[in-house]
């Protein structure tokens, strides 16, 4: 089984050829660790020494030199849009406020469908439409980590049981 090691970001890729391309979902894509096969059938490893948010058009380097494209996958989405800006930028606060990964598009913002999130973005007015599209997340302070220890980073949290609470 190949290994790879170390990532060629897509600004740096310069047309490089590709042997392969992997398919990768969210979770996949921020993973350090993780086996995927590629579309022509490449078995690889990613072991990566730190975690890397891995995005469109990046190359993995295997062990052998040989270089894989990363593509992401489309995902369950829920796509929201706003009548204004400042709509807009409230529904982003709020997603952020509750630690949602969140993919800021121009006139829209995307994240993982999921009932409470749809939930959220219906009380604060959003117009909501559930698409499958590939799911690019802005990288934030969090972004290479799964979860945070809350002591750690210097603001208070609330009850986020409460989806629409605040």
């Amino acid at each position: 089984m190949r290994r790879a090691t170390s990532v060629i970001q897509a600004s740096h890729r310069h047309g490089r050829p590709v042997a392969d391309t992997v398919i990768l979902g969210h979770e996949q894509r921020s993973a350090q660790k993780v086996s995927v096969t590629g579309t022509h059938g490449t078995i690889i490893d990613i072991d990566l020494t730190m975690p890397v948010r891995l995005r469109t058009d990046d190359l993995l380097l295997l062990d052998d030199g040989t270089l894989v494209e990363v593509v992401a996958a489309p995902e369950p989405l829920i796509e929201a849009r706003a009548a204004d800006v400042p709509g807009l930028s409230r529904l982003a606060w709020h997603l952020g406020d509750r630690h949602i990964p969140v993919q800021v598009l121009p006139n829209r913002v995307r994240a993982l469908r999921n009932a409470a999130t749809e939930t959220l973005l219906t009380s604060l007015g959003a117009k909501i439409t559930m698409i499958d599209a590939p799911f690019e997340p802005e990288g934030g302070a969090y972004a290479l980590s799964q979860a945070h220890h809350h002591g750690a980073h210097g603001h208070a949290h609330h009850d986020h049981d409460d989806c629409c609470g605040h």
